[in-house]
């Protein structure tokens, strides 16, 4: 069935809930479902009408809850299934839908399915997982990895079993052993998973590294690795692999499309090209994916560090990226439109400004770039409020595997950076910039917990938190929710289905873009990314109407630092 028409996930605002780090109820530090529960009433406010909810399963947490080792149970530390069922019959009563994360490109080596499989070669389950001999021995007699494939989290992608001799293959953690797709029994025991949660009534899915399950024949070499450098990447030769579309299809076919859910893939190193065939309006396989190419605009490629380097980011770079996204999904597929979610940094600190004078122009104004796309637009837990990445002074004080990793790689095993060095990179590329609690008022950490929670609030949570900004009339809370009820009423048929024209790709300053409707009306979006001020003259630009922008009068051609502004140009005009 085409999906080329109105559909209510194109139309919907989904925000992204880390369950850990968004309310403690029970008082242990931790973030829970009744925590969840307890602020929907807050997120229906705010206007959106989904939420992706961040892995609840259970899970030893070696990876924040990406290490399943049951996909029908709740982690101990969130709750309890019954738990579950009140979030969802919440939820619902308030007209919000539930996105669950699928993690199923791997378990974690808890699950018993891998604990059956690493009890003997014979087991069953031995094919649930990707094994392999090793490749030989080094001169002290120890075996060697079946190839040189890195995982993302730093070292190589194998763990040694001593009790088989053999290798099993994990792209992320050593705790979290790769699925084997080429199984029919794996896609079987997934897809009935699939199936007994949409019964449970939950509304879609998100679905985890889904593009590097097909692996390649023979698991050869890669040869993108660099051994004097920092692995901080999946291997190029497993990504978007053979069989991928056909297992997405199939998916698709036996549980998906049986339900009015929503679905979206989690694709590193996927162009636009390739997104339409997952994404494509008649491919059968998923509503739309996550791509990261704008999320590398500031790491230096030369430096062979992937996201663990920085560099200046250039708009024209990122306008490049945006656009051409645009325009190529155009009349074929649907995307996702996110500036940040629980694996990057914050955006107002990476992409805006998070001084006190420019904190909430600039959000503002990166608010408005997005929201005013096409496609589903994604907030993350405090974006809307403009929280800031964190600097912790210590390693010690940052809980993040990744992070940890790196520094232990790169500063304590091998001294290839200083320990400032290393501190100063996690304090800009670091997932727990995004992990921090949720900053909802001015008491106590920050309202999140009435204990020690398990990782430090960002100390400007006096100044800067949900109660603070909601009373304010003119905060960045308020301009969300302005952007997503415009979105949602007035303004739908423009934002979410008119079609994107770009302008003035190679202007460094300014964004500008249109929306175009088969009518003739039209959008014009105007963002300055930068402090000073500049002037631009766009045709047509005076004849609209202010639509919203983020000051309180219009100054005509000039753009004021970080300033957004947006037209509706009737027909009788263009």
């Amino acid at each position: 069935m085409s999906n080329a028409g109105k559909q209510w996930w194109k139309e919907a605002v989904v925000y992204q809930v880390w369950p850990r780090s968004f309310q403690d109820s029970d008082g242990d530090g931790i973030g829970d479902l009744p925590g969840v529960t307890a602020r929907i009433p807050y997120l229906a406010e705010l206007g959106i009408n989904v939420i992706w909810l961040s892995p609840v399963f259970a899970s030893p947490n070696d990876d924040m809850g990406y290490d399943i080792s049951d996909y029908r149970q709740i982690m101990p530390e969130f709750g309890t299934m019954a738990d579950f069922d009140v979030l969802l019959e919440t939820a619902h009563a308030h007209g919000i839908k539930i996105l669950m994360d699928l993690v199923v490109n791997h378990t974690s080596d808890e699950h018993q399915w891998f604990e059956a499989a690493r009890g003997s070669r014979d087991n069953p389950y031995r094919d649930f997982y990707i094994w392999a001999d090793s490749a030989g021995h080094d001169e002290t007699g120890q075996p060697l990895p079946p190839n040189n494939w890195g995982s993302e989290f730093g070292g190589p992608a194998w763990e040694y079993d001593a009790g088989t001799d053999q290798w099993y293959l994990h792209m992320f953690s050593r705790k979290q052993p790769d699925l084997n797709w080429d199984n029919p029994a794996v896609r079987e025991a997934i897809r009935e998973l699939v199936i007994w949660w949409l019964d449970k009534g939950i509304d879609g899915f998100r679905l985890d590294a889904i593009n590097i399950i097909s692996k390649p024949a023979g698991l050869p070499d890669d040869p993108s690795v660099d051994p004097a450098k920092h692995s901080s990447s999946v291997p190029f030769v497993i990504k978007n692999g053979t069989h991928v579309h056909a297992w997405m299809h199939e998916l698709n076919r036996e549980a998906f499309s049986r339900y009015d859910c929503m679905t979206v893939g989690e694709m590193s190193s996927t162009g636009p090209d390739e997104a339409a065939r997952f994404a494509g309006f008649d491919s059968e396989e998923l509503d739309m994916i996550f791509h990261f190419e704008h999320m590398s605009v500031d790491s230096d490629p030369v430096s062979g560090m992937g996201k663990w380097s920085l560099k200046p980011v250039d708009l024209r770079e990122l306008k490049g990226i945006l656009n051409t996204w645009q325009t190529t999904l155009a009349g074929k597929a649907w995307g996702s439109l996110y500036w940040n979610n629980h694996d990057q940094p914050r955006v107002v600190s990476r992409f805006g400004d998070d001084s006190p004078q420019w904190r909430e122009v600039s959000g503002k104004m990166l608010a408005t770039v997005l929201h005013f796309m096409q496609g589903t637009p994604y907030i993350y837990q405090g974006e809307e409020f403009g929280m800031t990445n964190i600097s912790f002074a210590s390693v010690d004080d940052y809980r993040d595997l990744d992070s940890l990793n790196f520094y232990h790689d790169m500063v304590t095993e091998r001294s290839l950076l200083s320990p400032d060095e290393g501190l100063h990179l996690i304090h800009h590329v670091g997932r727990d910039n995004a992990r921090t609690p949720m900053q909802w008022d001015d008491s106590a950490n920050a309202g999140f917990t009435a204990a020690a929670p398990w990782i430090d609030v960002n100390p400007n949570f006096h100044e800067i938190n949900a109660a603070e900004a909601m009373s304010r009339p003119d905060s960045l809370w308020n301009y969300y929710r302005q952007l997503i009820a415009l979105r949602r009423g007035e303004l739908r048929e423009l934002m979410v289905y008119a079609d994107f024209v770009p302008l003035d790709p190679d202007d460094a300053e300014v964004y500008a873009y249109e929306r175009r409707a088969h009518n003739g009306e039209k959008l014009l979006i105007l963002a300055n990314f930068t402090d000073r001020e500049v002037t631009r003259d766009y045709l047509g630009m005076h004849g609209g109407e202010s639509v919203i922008s983020n000051y309180p009068d219009d100054a005509g051609e000039q753009l004021r630092p970080y300033e957004a502004k947006v037209y509706r140009i009737p027909v009788h005009e263009v």
